[in-house]
């Protein structure tokens, strides 16, 4: 064999990349739309609720409300994709979406508003059946570089969303749950056209979720708990990064907020840039721990800084960490489940996701009030470290549970 150019190193651009799959694009553009309207929902959505009398209190039960409906059926609608194909579960729950924010716009009561977003959380099983869908089709050495790439549509989504709803919102305040529905619609029809169907299902899609033997087989309970436990650690630094950045920087909002608009482009910089190179030279959980110590380092840098650099190296960290982590770990998950039981899985881990944003946000609250400003800091590293090795869990050979 002819010895070429020596490969670039794991910052550079690969010599060449593989094209992407067949529909690839169609599920990419779906989800991103999907989170655009997400975004444009969200932020807005407390000040809304204060026209019909909500209480603070009220307000942030709204957007519990949504969370708790996806946490919940997520895992279902992840089964039911296994059973009846990814394309009627994607344009479902974009049609769900579609009514849910209709049902918020045209509200005229507070348990009106509430029923459009459990609507919306209810039909929010967007991403792990995505996440599916690309499994589905990826190649196995292009599977965390293709979910990196559908990670990066979160970006996406949490930049272009609260822009857009900030604009609609100048034509009053129900219009921007009205153009978020007609954006979710328009994506369900084009939706119905353009997404190929990805999952033949067969008789093995019959099997029961919990699968106990064949989840120990596959050494998928390890990598759920890691999903838990990195999240809960990185939600607690996330709901108390703005307290910390006025108590310890003098941040005003202003500046918080330049700072999470930095944090967003960055992670989507690693997601489409970092995650193929790494994984081809480290492996994938190889590069599940890199990115969860790497987070570790990061959290126990925060809770020494006092100045900006000492803020630039610590984020800098934590997102690189995250933007590795995140979408590897689910790779992982992909390729271990059985390919009749991906769906389920990967709602399993999306649900175990949004267990842990209820709980990150709460402890890292009580940490911060009570204890000080560095303690969330210091037991998210603890957390991160753990998860690191967690992450280490091999599946075991066993006739019956086949990989993914």
């Amino acid at each position: 064999m002819t010895s070429g150019p020596a490969p670039r190193s794991l910052v550079g651009v690969p010599r060449s990349r593989a094209p992407l799959p067949r529909g690839f694009g169609a599920i990419w553009s779906s989800v991103a739309l999907d989170l655009v309207g997400f975004g444009i929902v969200l932020p807005i959505l407390p000040q809304y609720a204060k026209r019909f009398g909500a209480s603070s209190f009220t307000a942030a039960a709204l957007v519990a409300a949504f969370s708790a409906a996806q946490l919940v059926f997520s895992p279902f609608w992840g089964r039911v994709s296994d059973r009846i194909g990814r394309k009627p579960v994607l344009i479902l729950s974009l049609a769900g979406t579609a009514v849910g924010s209709l049902v918020t716009g045209l509200a005229g009561a507070l348990w009106v508003l509430f029923l459009g977003r459990v609507l919306d959380g209810i039909s929010g099983a967007s991403v792990s059946v995505a996440q599916a869908a690309v499994a589905d089709v990826a190649p196995s050495t292009q599977r965390a570089r293709l979910l990196g790439l559908l990670g990066a549509a979160f970006g996406l989504g949490f930049v272009a969303g609260p822009a857009i709803g900030a604009l609609a919102a100048l034509g009053g305040p129900r219009l921007p749950f009205l153009v978020a529905a007609v954006l979710a619609g328009a994506n369900a029809v084009v939706a119905a056209r353009r997404l190929p169907e990805t999952h033949e299902v067969g008789p093995d899609g019959r099997r029961p979720l919990l699968d106990l033997a064949a989840w120990r087989a596959q050494g998928l309970a390890p990598l759920l708990t890691t999903t838990f436990v990195s999240i809960t650690a990185f939600s607690a630094f996330e709901a108390t990064f703005s307290l910390f950045a006025r108590d310890r920087l003098s941040f005003r909002l202003a500046s918080t907020g330049a700072t999470f608009t930095g944090v967003g482009v960055l992670l989507v910089l690693v997601q489409v840039r970092l995650v193929g190179p790494a994984v081809r030279r480290l492996g994938e959980p190889g590069t599940v721990r890199t990115g969860l110590l790497l987070n570790a380092g990061g959290l126990l840098v925060l809770t020494a800084v006092h100045s900006v650099p000492g803020l630039v190296v610590a984020l800098a960290a934590l997102v690189t960490g995250q933007g590795l982590a995140s979408p590897t770990l689910s790779s992982l998950v992909a390729g271990r489940a059985r390919a009749s039981q991906r769906g389920a899985v990967l709602g399993v881990q999306q649900a175990a996701g949004g267990l842990a944003r209820v709980i990150g946000p709460l402890a890292g609250g009580a940490l911060y009030g009570h204890v000080g400003i560095p303690a969330p800091y210091l037991a998210g590293a603890v957390l991160m470290a753990g998860a690191g090795a967690l992450a280490t869990g091999r599946p075991v050979a066993s006739p019956g549970a086949p990989m993914g």
